[in-house]
């Protein structure tokens, strides 16, 4: 057989960056995976389940810019629909490839295994949609050019794109791709930039800027013009106060000078709140408000005062639109204006660290203690990956060092996604060591993706927070309530019965700070082994802001 169209699907995704591809096998695409694993580009990485394969794949495309996942029809599909839908939700570019039966089996409506037995091939083409920017069936006709549109898609709105494949389409001999697919042009038009950049000058010229950046700037690829309008520079020596929230945390270089912290509305540090929302000017980026992130919406933001810059829109002093202009233009026109505002104001001093106290050695270990302590530990080129819930809650708001990438899934909050995810981004970046915060509830959710991480020999450590339970909703409502409980685990044996073994695995346990510490350093010093470890805190013991967003979400749900 010559060359096919699953070949030229593998070629297009290694044309964008995709050298791993997750996912697991089923009838319906084996002989795709044939070619997956013969591509000479391109690793298969068989998950526990899809669900995981997902999350991996979401965390991997979080740091090469695009991932991939394979799952078989419907049983498989809808198995990694959860994952899917939280890469939708947190604007992360994930291509769901499925392999369906064949044409002719679909054309003569067959009741097979894996369908809901009406003959309906499309329903789970439907869900899809609900959670992605395209779709396709692919066909023998138009399969290249189909495959082509939905990438792009992709691309443009970096959002997920599903591809059906059926398993005889999917042989069809087509020709190579003879030209990569051209990157996405901006879309700003020349009376939007023009516009802007008179209005922004008025705005801005003479007054004090606030910046305030959250994910999306990443998303859209602007996260290093974002740091050239709030650095130093010719024209603001001091550079720009600015700040994230937690969903955008590690955007901007958190050691700096002119880092004000992160703003979590009225949970924020007095000095955070204060610079933000009494600002003389304030530009926001790539900033969405959610519950999570803003202690339920307790932002106070005066949009008389802002500039608002979107994806695809920007909106000066709560009145005046201006589009299409993107993100990266908006801050481009912004920088170029620079030297036209005020000096700020002197910045509070800090030295960039998390300003840890030592405990005293045989303190039993809290949250306030835990996460200061995993803080200071973690090194320059780490990728920080916390699971939602005390975790990510314990560490949003302490300062990283220079070179830290921190991911997160406030918006969307999956539990036991973090897990997956970080086996994800540390397959996608092996030359940076991943460490995974998550709970003892979140982790047992995905704990089948330990083997694979083993398997794949993955350096890495991961941070287990034994509470017994789920923590994140004891504080929520029912702190003794037995929904909340887990079954009780033996955390240290299960690397061994993952695969590990005490050359690839160094398993660990601390129940006070002087352990923690212990542990912690044996880590640092352990970079070519995956370290677990189990650390022990109280049931009802939460991280300060986890107690803030509890009382915001339990005053929601009350209706209050």
């Amino acid at each position: 057989m010559g060359y096919v169209v699953g070949d030229y699907l593998l070629d297009r995704l290694q044309q964008l960056g995709v050298t791993e591809i997750f996912g697991v096998p089923g009838d319906f695409n084996l002989q795709f995976l044939d070619h997956v694993i013969a591509h000479p580009d391109i690793r298969w990485i068989g998950s526990a389940n899809e669900l995981n394969a997902g999350y991996a794949a979401d965390g991997y495309a979080r740091l090469r810019g695009i991932g991939a996942v394979v799952t078989t029809y419907g049983v498989g599909e809808l198995s990694a629909v959860n994952a899917i839908a939280g890469s939708y939700a947190e604007h992360v570019p994930v291509v769901h490839i499925v392999g369906v039966p064949a044409k002719d089996i679909q054309a003569h409506h067959r009741v097979i295994h894996h369908t809901l037995g009406d003959g309906d091939f499309h329903h789970f083409r439907r869900i899809a949609a609900e959670v992605t920017c395209a779709q396709a069936d692919l066909g023998a006709a138009d399969a290249c050019a189909e495959i082509d549109r939905v990438l792009n898609s992709v691309r443009v709105h970096r959002r997920p794109g599903y591809l059906m494949l059926a398993t005889d389409t999917a042989r069809v001999e087509v020709s190579p791709p003879t030209t990569p697919l051209a990157p996405p042009a901006d879309f700003s038009s020349a009376g939007a930039r023009a516009a802007f950049e008179r209005a922004a000058r008025e705005f801005l010229a003479g007054h004090r800027v606030t910046v305030l950046a959250d994910i999306v700037v990443d998303r859209v690829g602007a996260t290093g013009r974002l740091r050239t309008l709030v650095g130093p520079s010719a024209d603001q020596p001091q550079g720009l106060p600015h700040a994230t929230l937690a969903w955008g945390k590690t955007l901007v270089d958190e050691s700096a000078h002119n880092f004000l912290g992160i703003y979590t509305g009225a949970a924020s540090p007095p000095e955070v709140r204060a610079a933000v929302e009494d600002a003389d000017r304030l530009v926001t980026v790539g900033v969405q408000y959610t519950d999570s992130i803003t202690a339920g919406f307790s932002q106070r933001i005066d949009p008389r005062r802002t500039i608002d810059i979107g994806p695809e829109r920007t909106v000066i002093g709560g009145v005046d639109a201006f589009a299409p202009l993107s993100l990266p233009a908006a801050l481009e026109i912004l920088i170029d204006l620079a030297a036209e505002f005020a000096p700020p104001a002197p910045f509070p001093a800090h030295d960039g660290t998390v300003g840890l106290e030592s405990p005293a050695a045989d303190a039993p270990l809290t949250q306030a203690i835990l996460w200061p302590m995993v803080a200071e530990a973690l090194g320059n080129n780490n990728i920080v990956v916390a699971d939602q819930g005390s975790a990510f809650f314990g560490l949003a708001t302490l300062r990283m060092p220079t070179g830290i990438t921190f991911l997160g899934q406030p918006l969307w909050g999956s539990i036991g996604y973090a897990l997956p995810a970080a086996l994800g981004a540390g397959i996608a970046c092996p030359d940076r060591r991943a460490v995974l915060v998550i709970g003892d509830g979140a982790a047992q959710l995905s704990i089948q993706e330990l083997g694979i991480w083993i398997r794949e020999q993955l350096t890495g450590v991961i941070i287990l927070v034994d509470n017994n339970g789920y923590a994140i909703e004891r504080a929520i409502h029912g702190p003794d309530a037995p929904y909340n409980d887990i079954a009780p685990w033996r955390w240290s044996e299960l690397p061994h019965a993952f695969g590990g073994d005490a050359d690839s695995v160094l398993s660990l346990r601390a129940t006070t700070a002087g352990e923690l510490q212990q542990c912690l350093k044996a880590a640092t010093d352990e970079p070519d082994r995956l370290v677990f470890l189990q650390v022990v805190t109280g049931t009802t013991d939460y991280p300060p802001l986890v107690s803030d967003i509890a009382s915001a979400l339990t005053r929601a749900n009350k209706g209050t």
